[in-house]
């Protein structure tokens, strides 16, 4: 069994997905991930960067949700294959 690799979505390639493990953080930002549906358990894919390398493009449940790459580091990450 290949062995799990825990990031955070700032970290992910364009084109790849992983499952949200947890989202860290307190206070508003938490609570804005998750009324934007970045729930636990959901499928992330990283659609695309801009040219400097921030915001982000990310595609959660059929739509896409651009971030700051500073909101996708609370995003906690399994890489899947």
């Amino acid at each position: 069994m290949p062995e799990e690799i825990i990031s955070t979505a700032a970290h992910l390639s364009p084109g790849q997905k992983a499952s949200i493990v947890k989202i860290e953080g307190r206070g508003y930002l938490r609570k804005r991930l998750l009324d934007m549906g970045v729930v636990p358990g959901s499928t992330i894919q990283m659609v695309r960067r801009a040219p400097l390398g921030d915001p982000i493009d990310v595609k959660i449940k059929g739509y896409h949700l651009s971030l700051r790459k500073s909101e996708a580091s609370y995003i906690i990450v399994k890489r899947l294959a």
